[in-house]
């Protein structure tokens, strides 16, 4: 088992706090390791309820206009997830596995404790 490490930054130079997910794994695919980012982060606010979803995608504009700039009760995390999977083939964000920047959704990292992922976002990322 290891504990790799997720951290979001942009390119103005912003860098969120990294957060661990432990994985069973040696290989994942980087579509894989998304898919447990977003499950992970959208449990995580269905546990805690906080006023915002801080997630790699945030919430739609009809989302938003219906719960105003708070987070919807209920966030469907396929929907997030297909969202992500739309921003990364779109390049709204990068995804850097120790520093190694990966372009195919489907390609296979090796993972190990300290493995850092990096989800650098080019533009916000709204769903929709």
């Amino acid at each position: 088992m290891a504990v790799v490490s997720f951290v979001d930054e942009t390119t103005s130079g912003q860098r969120s706090d990294a957060w661990g997910l432990e994985v069973f794994e040696e290989t994942l695919s980087v579509r894989e390791l998304i898919r447990r980012r977003i499950f992970q982060e959208v449990a995580e606010h269905h546990a805690r309820r906080p006023e915002r979803f801080t997630g790699l995608v945030q919430p739609t504009a009809t989302e938003r206009a219906v719960n105003g700039e708070r987070a919807p009760r209920r966030i469907d995390p396929e929907a997030q997830f297909a969202r992500a999977v739309e921003a990364f083939s779109r390049n709204g964000f990068l995804v850097l596995v120790d520093d190694r920047q990966v372009t195919d959704l489907d390609a296979q990292v090796d993972l190990r404790s300290g493995t850092e992922v990096v989800f650098l976002k080019l533009v916000p990322l709204v769903g929709g």
